[in-house]
């Protein structure tokens, strides 16, 4: 089964007044681990890379499958408007690109001023990182925060409200 997405390679036969064409396509992970886009109307690309829009606030919304090089080869509106197996592609696809862990709980904090060392659950198990700075914590919308260790790696707050009461507390004093 195969999906309508608006790609920026412009074809010949259903090209629309902007350079855009819609075109069905295919995406399947070929022996050697990578994943190949196989328009109905031009060549396979392999070694594509999802790439979310808006991975926190619209995480299965507005999605471009871009090539090697970094140029955008399709465009993809829903992931959920896809057969299964594209979804699966997809999604395994970010799940190799993206390592974003989701903190769930606040079990301690060092020091409550910076550098401190936080020891967390996250949804990847216990973890202990250091936070050097209160600037390293970003407010996103609808209560989600984004937490940056020491080695840059992003950890995810998703619903400061849904914390509970500790890690409430404990999180309260760095924002």
């Amino acid at each position: 089964m195969n999906a309508t997405v608006t790609t920026v390679r412009p074809q010949p036969a259903h090209t629309a007044g902007n350079g855009l064409s819609a075109a069905p396509f295919s995406l399947h992970w070929n022996a050697a681990g990578r994943l190949v886009f196989t328009p109905l109307n031009g060549p396979a690309v392999v070694g594509v890379v999802p790439v979310r829009a808006f991975p926190i606030s619209a995480a299965e919304e507005g999605l471009s499958m871009v090539d090697a090089d970094g140029h955008e080869v399709a465009w993809i509106e829903r992931v959920s408007d896809l057969p299964a197996d594209s979804q699966a592609a997809i999604r395994r696809g970010l799940q190799e690109r993206e390592f974003m862990p989701e903190i769930r709980r606040l079990h301690s904090v060092s020091s409550y001023a910076t550098p401190s060392t936080w020891r967390v659950d996250t949804g990847r198990g216990e973890f202990e990182f250091v936070l050097k700075g209160e600037e390293d914590i970003r407010r996103l919308g609808g209560g989600a925060l984004l937490v940056a260790d020491s080695h840059g790696v992003q950890f995810l707050i998703r619903d400061l409200f849904a914390l509970d009461r500790h890690s409430k507390k404990l999180l309260d004093r760095f924002l």
